[in-house]
């Protein structure tokens, strides 16, 4: 089965940071923003974030918006995408948001972590685990989620994940919404992390759009293509 077509999907401050240092979730979208991500969730079907992001923001991931919803149902879809997370460790609380909201979840770890966590969300509705051998490869991933039916894929974080989809060249679509704010704390998390991206420091991104949303500039780039490639 192919693979599902994969979308990045992030907010930043002007220097590259996806939250603050505080214990308290910093809101860089605004409202038009969360509702333009909110109608990316509805066309999609299946989100995904890392472990290390449930465990640090405890994020439900709905579609919150009721019309999405009954349009989904209407077209003999779910009333909401699949919800799927990674965690080579296992070590994911039963009691998060994730695993007690919306539909279908999925959760990729490693062979030998897989009977704890199945154990530990034996009381989460709707809920698989998957071991993937002694790792959670993306590619293995993404296979899966190809044979189960899933050709849209939504991938709203965290940074070590972001990293690892470009640069292993696995992913279809950017879209990077820029926040007019500036965090400048040195310990508070980043988009992206150092790593071997594809075609190096010089290589070029297509740019697909920029417009802005509000106060905030959205640009959607398509990471597999490099803008001399359309010149």
């Amino acid at each position: 089965m192919p693979r599902p077509h994969v979308l990045l999907s992030a907010a930043v401050s002007i220097d590259g940071h996806l939250d603050d240092a505080s214990p308290d979730r910093l809101l860089l979208s605004n409202a038009e923003d969360f509702d333009r991500v909110d109608a990316l969730r509805a066309d999609s079907d299946a989100v995904l974030v890392g472990g290390g992001t449930l465990r640090a923001d405890n994020p439900r991931l709905l579609v919150n918006s009721p019309q999405r919803r009954a349009a989904r149902e209407a077209a003999g879809r779910p009333g909401y995408p699949l919800k799927v997370t990674l965690s080579a460790s296992g070590r994911l609380d039963a009691g998060l948001n994730f695993w007690h909201t919306g539909g279908a979840k999925l959760a990729y770890t490693t062979d030998a972590a897989a009977p704890a966590l199945r154990a530990a969300l034996a009381g989460a509705p709707g809920t698989e685990v998957v071991g993937l051998g002694g790792a959670v490869p993306l590619g293995a991933v993404l296979d899966d989620l190809g044979a189960r039916g899933v050709r849209r894929l939504m991938v709203e974080g965290g940074g070590s994940v972001h990293t690892q989809f470009l640069a292993e060249g696995l992913a279809d679509e950017l879209q990077l919404a820029v926040a007019p704010l500036l965090v400048g704390q040195a310990a508070a998390p980043r988009f992206l992390s150092p790593a071997a991206y594809p075609g190096g420091p010089a290589r070029r991104m297509r740019l697909l759009e920029a417009r802005t949303v509000g106060d905030v500039v959205l640009l959607r780039y398509a990471p597999k293509e490099s803008s001399d490639d359309h010149q």
